[in-house]
């Protein structure tokens, strides 16, 4: 068991998070500036999770990391603001596929945007930097739970499904500023949080896990009733990762929306199934 802190959820938060704008970024599908977005928000939130460890309870390996993931947020979204100007190249090609089919139909040619096609454009593979070190980080800090193995695969499962459930709701709201963006990349981080959340309340449950709390043996302090909260959290984020999947499979554009509604309140259960039980399974 390890305790609950600001820090290791902060950079739980900022390293799943840039890991899977990595998983939408490697495409060169969706526009600089949902990576712009993304690499500027978790590069301060791993900065609040080094201050939240020098403030209330420092581990030099999990607080140098989350410096370290902050700075290579940084780098990344200087490169690619840097070459922004040279675009994303298949959504580059999909834009002039779409205005020649329109020009085609109605004889009306829109002028493209200029472009610097000169150079290179931004390699994704910089995305992958920030969150490899954030899993040092991870893991160092799971290293002082008891049994090890067991608060380190929490922690890394509970990453994984903090930042794949963020991300997919921002990347929902991405469909209005790209609305011919193809779901496929929405659908994928919506699968990532299924199988984070599998994984997270797999190991929620190995002994000593929240049966012990659902069974009385772990007080919770409120007569039991912060474990069946726990319950109606994973129940719920497993249910709303199948609505949004299903509404994913309908053909309006609304559905976008419809699954943007249903993720934020996933964000919601998805925090309370890893950070209600680890805030209940503490050293006692």
């Amino acid at each position: 068991m390890l305790e609950l802190s600001a820090a290791n959820v902060l950079l739980q938060w900022a390293t799943g998070g840039l890991l899977f704008c990595w998983v939408t970024t490697r495409h060169r599908q969706v526009g600089l500036g949902y990576g712009w977005l993304l690499r500027a928000t978790y590069g301060l939130m791993a900065l609040a999770a080094a201050y939240a460890g020098r403030r209330f309870g420092a581990d030099p390996i999990r607080d140098v990391s989350a410096v370290l993931v902050a700075v290579a947020a940084g780098v990344a979204l200087t490169q690619s603001v840097l070459r922004r100007r040279v675009g994303v190249a298949h959504q580059k090609e999909l834009v002039e596929q779409r205005t020649a089919r329109v020009a085609a139909m109605t004889g009306i040619d829109r002028a493209s945007v200029a472009k610097e096609e000169s150079g290179p454009e931004f390699d994704p593979r910089l995305d992958l930097v920030a969150p490899a070190i954030g899993m040092i980080g991870i893991v160092a800090a799971g290293r002082l739970g008891d049994p090890a193995w067991l608060a380190t695969g929490r922690l890394v499962a509970g990453t994984l499904l903090l930042g794949a459930v963020s991300d997919a709701m921002l990347l929902g709201h991405w469909y209005l500023v790209q609305p011919g963006l193809n779901r496929r990349y929405l659908r994928e981080l919506v699968d990532w949080t299924g199988w984070s959340w599998l994984a997270t309340v797999v190991l929620l449950l190995v002994p000593t896990g929240m049966q012990s709390v659902l069974g009385g043996d772990i007080a919770d302090g409120w007569g039991g009733l912060l474990g069946w909260f726990w319950v109606a959290c994973a129940v719920a984020t497993a249910v709303l990762v199948v609505a949004t999947r299903a509404a994913l499979r309908e053909r309006q554009y609304a559905a976008v929306m419809a699954a943007t509604g249903l993720l934020y309140l996933a964000i919601l259960t998805g925090f309370g199934t890893d950070l209600v039980a680890r805030a209940l399974l503490v050293p006692g």
